[in-house]
């Protein structure tokens, strides 16, 4: 059975991601950052019995995530999606922006799932495990027409991590997809966002099957097009 370990799974995309994968027959890891926040999950969980686990982790805080590295020592899976992230101080530019604010969205954004990509790779299937990062193509800087800038500074740090991790780990065979979700109706992306969640897990459920299937690293959003760095 195909394994799935989801970061950021108790709401929004990551929980969709959660459902769509086991409605997939998939077997299905979500973390949540406490037990406090994992109420639909359960839902879900409790939907497929026996194929839907929970673990916590703070990608932010490096002892929580070297405890989850710790916990799943040993389980292998075939698929890694590290989707935590948060929207930052959006009417902020780095004139405005204090320092506290500006370190806690590159390290949420940024460096926490970067590294926490690093703690895990030990869990990733060597040869055909695919790890997904998810981005936006406000991360992108071939695109940066302006606005959302610490967001997208963010985002577009992620991505260099990302391309990073991939040369880093090339001989272990990791597929490294770098996944934009659409602006989504959800907490960050409120309710007068293009596409519902359902759309947006389906499209990037599909983009993660085609890179299990044809190991090619990538940009892609949720449609399956790539996006420019």
């Amino acid at each position: 059975m195909t394994s799935v370990l989801i970061v950021g799974a108790s709401r929004g995309i990551g929980l969709g991601l959660a459902r769509e994968f086991a409605e997939r027959g998939y077997e299905v890891v979500g973390t949540v950052r406490s037990d406090a926040g994992a109420g639909e999950l359960k839902t879900i969980s409790a939907a497929h019995p026996g194929k839907v686990g929970i673990a916590t982790v703070d990608v932010a805080d490096v002892a929580s995530a070297e405890a989850l590295r710790d916990h799943l020592k040993g389980q292998v899976f075939d698929v890694v999606i590290l989707n935590a992230g948060i929207g930052g101080p959006r009417d902020k530019n780095p004139r405005t922006v204090d320092d506290e604010g500006f370190d806690h969205l590159f390290v949420t954004n940024a460096l926490g799932p970067a590294r926490l990509a690093e703690l895990l790779a030990a869990n990733v299937r060597p040869r055909t495990g695919l790890v997904g990062f998810m981005t936006s193509q406000l991360g992108s800087i071939g695109g940066n027409t302006g606005g959302m800038e610490l967001y997208r500074a963010s985002k577009a740090a992620l991505n260099s991590f990302t391309r990073s991790f991939a040369a880093r780990h090339r001989d272990n065979g990791f597929t490294v997809l770098s996944l934009h979700p659409g602006w989504v109706r959800t907490d960050m992306g409120g309710p007068g966002a293009a596409i519902d969640v359902e759309t947006s897990v389906h499209g990037l459920a599909e983009v993660v099957e085609r890179g299990l299937r044809d190991r090619h690293d990538g940009f892609f959003d949720y449609k399956g097009d790539e996006l420019p760095w």
